[in-house]
């Protein structure tokens, strides 16, 4: 054992083990993290995300309607539209620019996904750019689809943050508590959805819906479609569909991909100008996410998206 009194305990109890997995359910910066085996999946950890899935089965307990469905699929769309839009193009690849009120209102919506925080998803994502598909690019489908797909965001080393690498975004406090509580905006979202669900119950029974119909509808199955989506770019993107451009990756254009990502599928052209607030270059790739864009700056909610440089749009092409 260490004699340094300010080291973590290299070989900690089974109890010690449990209880620094549970705190980082609540608190991410409650313990550090072994880093014994980086990679390995952390199970104790990963309860809640296994939980995430195991309670869309409530879908055979609840019932249907359509109240909830669509419940379901709006909190979808927006909570994609805050990834897509925020997490991604804003925090990660500064895009476009913004207020301080409307980039943290983003950013919480975009805690809604139970993506984990915005300063956590920008760090891992500027690291993808940095090692796209090389041996340190932890969620590359050359180590595998499974470990693409999630398998890389249930390891120690998924779970780490790096903070150096986001310099421009550890300067707002309010980002800093986002992201180390990160569970608070999921758990109040689920809150609110339950006690929306028990009102219109008792308020309005024609709409058919209740507060545990509500909760797994809008709460559990729209965040697990949303989740799996989402990380079909690390895992199909990179696999499955065209290239336009010879990058030094092997991302792919999918416009299914696409149309379910609100652009994301094309990913291929991402990886060819990743700074640009368009990811569908040609008229008829349809980004969605860039449509919103568009509309948030006509009511000026966001200003300045960067465009695709006319001299990228035609460079390097893939040879066949």
């Amino acid at each position: 054992m260490s004699t340094d009194p300010g080291a973590p305990d290299a070989t900690p109890s089974p109890l010690r083990r449990v209880l620094r997995a549970v705190s980082l359910w609540f608190d991410t910066s409650a313990a550090p993290v072994d880093d014994g085996e980086p990679d390995r999946i952390d199970w104790l950890r990963v309860l809640p995300f296994v939980g995430l899935h195991l309670a869309c089965l409530g879908v055979l307990f609840v019932g249907f309607s359509w109240f909830a469905f669509w419940t379901a699929v709006g909190l979808y769309a927006a909570r994609m539209f805050a990834i897509t839009g925020f997490y991604h193009r804003y925090f990660s690849h500064k895009a476009f620019r913004t207020s301080r009120p409307v980039q943290f209102a983003f950013a919480v919506l975009g805690a809604a996904s139970v993506q984990r925080g915005p300063l956590w998803w920008a760090a891992h994502h500027r690291h993808h750019h940095r090692h796209a598909d090389t041996e340190h690019d932890i969620h590359s489908p050359r180590h595998g689809f499974w470990r693409s797909h999630m398998g890389w965001f249930l390891t120690r080393r998924g779970f780490r943050t790096d903070f150096s690498a986001i310099p421009d975004l550890v300067r707002f406090p309010e980002l800093r508590l986002l992201d180390r509580f990160d569970i608070l905006v999921p758990v109040a979202l689920a809150a609110g959805l339950f006690a929306l669900g028990e009102w219109l119950e008792a308020a309005h029974p024609s709409l058919g819906t209740s507060g545990p119909q509500l909760l797994v509808w809008g709460f559990f199955v729209s965040t697990i479609v949303l989740f799996h989506v989402t990380v079909t770019i690390n895992s199909l993107a990179h696999r499955w569909g065209s290239r336009r451009f010879a990058t030094r990756d092997d991302s792919r254009n999918n416009p299914l991909l696409a149309l379910l990502t609100f652009g994301e599928g094309w990913h291929n052209n991402h990886h060819h100008f990743p700074g640009s607030a368009r990811q569908g270059f040609a008229w008829w790739e349809l980004d969605l996410t860039y449509l919103g864009l568009r509309l948030m700056s006509w009511v000026g909610l966001v200003r300045d998206l960067r465009p695709v440089p006319a001299a990228l749009r035609h460079a390097r092409p893939e040879r066949a």
